[in-house]
């Protein structure tokens, strides 16, 4: 009993880490990421009480080099 387990468990890991890698390596994760990286710079700007200054084309940028996202 305590070998099946072990056998099931070593076998789930591995499918786990494959389905893992395959999700990190997709555009949507990537979109995602990048979000939620922005999300937590103006989420820290607000906590710190620093004046947050409303520029659209940095608002709507989809990369640090200012580029507009349409």
């Amino acid at each position: 009993m305590k070998y099946r387990d072990a056998i099931f468990a070593t076998i789930t890991l591995a499918a786990t880490s494959v389905a893992l890698a395959g999700v990190v390596y997709t555009d949507a994760y990537s979109h995602t990421a990048k979000a939620e990286v922005r999300g937590v710079r103006a989420l820290t700007l607000v906590a710190s009480g620093d004046e947050i200054v409303c520029d659209p084309v940095t608002m709507l940028s989809s990369n640090e080099s200012g580029t507009v996202q349409q």
